[in-house]
């Protein structure tokens, strides 16, 4: 590894950068740090040493595992952790990457996709990912990449280094998302199915993502992905075209514009207006009366 891409170690636990912060450690005779905690999210990625982590989450038992090459550790805001140095004569390798949480948030808005990873140690408290050597070698290619653009004064140097990012963090809820959540296809298949008729039968009931994810005790990233992968849209989509084809088949058949929207589900007039519109290029009445002339 390029020796110009070490980071000298410090006992600093707060951030300077506004969005993120990246080093590559290579220690000898270091000593253990007693627990503490950050205000950000920090990734963990072990590479070599003799070495175990200890993770003390709020309202939880205490986490102490021996760590491997490979092994990926994502510690949340406010969580207390610290790693314990077995044999400080063994040169004790790792990359430390330190994201905000105001980045992270910007990264969620542009995509579902960035969620799976935060949601598992924030939400299910897990905070523990061994990835196998394939997707090690590939994380750490691209961590390498990041740390030489983080260092380089090339043209475009800060859109890459977003670009970067984010491909690390895809990458990483891209392998423990399959790792996690492999099915065989019969099975996604019958859980497909399952979530269609589910929402069919409900469909006049309030309905989202989370309430899905509770009743078939699977993800929301799951569930989302498995729309996506089947029909190429979100969940939210398909329960609101579902929504807006039954109002459709409700109007031209004679029924008021107001008591249909409102039996299924929308909150007010002019959100329906304007999603009865977008899809059908129509307006509720337009399309009422277009349909009447044809029909006469």
């Amino acid at each position: 590894m390029k020796k110009n891409l070490r980071s000298a170690f410090n006992t600093r636990q707060y951030m300077i950068s506004k969005d993120f912060e990246i080093y590559y450690y290579s220690d000898l005779g270091l000593k253990t740090l007693s627990l503490h905690s950050h205000d950000y999210y920090e990734f963990y990625l072990f590479l070599e040493g003799d070495v175990s982590i200890e993770i003390n989450p709020p309202l939880g038992e205490t986490i102490k595992k021996a760590l491997s090459p490979g092994d990926l550790i994502l510690i949340p805001p406010g969580v207390e952790h610290h790693s314990i140095i077995q044999n400080s004569d063994v040169p004790y390798r790792r990359f430390v990457f330190w994201i905000s949480k105001e980045y992270c948030e910007r990264l969620m808005e542009d995509s579902v996709d960035y969620v799976y990873l935060f949601q598992q140690a924030t939400s299910f408290k897990q905070y523990y990912f061994p990835l196998n050597p394939a997707d090690y070698h590939l994380t750490v290619s691209k961590i390498l990449r990041l740390l030489e653009e983080t260092h380089s004064e090339r043209y475009g140097k800060n859109a890459t280094i977003h670009l970067c990012i984010c491909d690390i963090i895809l990458t990483l809820n891209r392998a423990i998302y399959d790792e996690k959540n492999h099915l065989e296809m019969g099975e996604e298949v019958s859980l497909f199915q399952n979530l269609i008729s589910y929402i069919d039968t409900n469909i006049e009931q309030p309905l989202s993502l989370e309430s899905l994810a509770g009743e078939f005790y699977v993800s929301k990233f799951y569930i989302s992905h498995l729309f996506k992968d089947t029909l190429g849209i979100s969940p939210h989509q398909y329960i609101l075209k579902k929504r807006l084809s039954l109002c459709r088949d409700s109007i031209v058949s004679g029924n008021s514009i107001s008591a249909v929207f409102e039996r299924y589900g929308f909150r007010d007039y002019s959100s329906f207006f304007k999603a009865f519109k977008k899809e059908y290029g129509l307006s509720p009445k337009e399309y009422q009366s277009l349909y009447s002339v044809i029909k006469s």
